[in-house]
């Protein structure tokens, strides 16, 4: 099944598995040390965020070390700016809209006096 990065970070333990890799390079024993799931569960995470390319792994004799490739989440960062644009320009008109409604009252309070 081939996963996307979307996918990967759903899950609040690969976050962290994330999380944990963006600083230092951790064999899978170690990544399951700080989890209270079983190392079997804490594999199958580190498989998906492997197919999904947001780890990297290296092997060095029977271990295998990982560590996170960051750069793949620009895939989320990238999908996230759109909306942001999106919600600044409504933000904005709101904005807009609300100042001129201030600017109506004030106008408004002027003329009573």
């Amino acid at each position: 099944m081939r996963r996307d990065v979307f996918q990967a970070i759903a899950d609040p333990t690969r976050r962290s598995i994330i999380n944990m890799l963006a600083h230092e390079w951790l064999n899978v024993n170690e990544v399951a040390e700080h989890f209270i799931v079983s190392r079997p569960a804490i594999s199958k995470h580190v498989k998906i965020l492997t197919e999904c390319g947001l780890i990297i792994i290296k092997r060095e004799g029977r271990e295998r070390y990982c560590h996170a490739r960051l750069d793949k989440l620009n895939e989320v960062s990238d999908w996230v700016e759109q909306y942001r644009r999106f919600w600044n320009v409504k933000l904005d008109a709101l904005e807009d809209y609300l100042d001129e409604l201030q600017r109506k009252r004030k106008r408004q309070r002027k003329s009573r006096q």
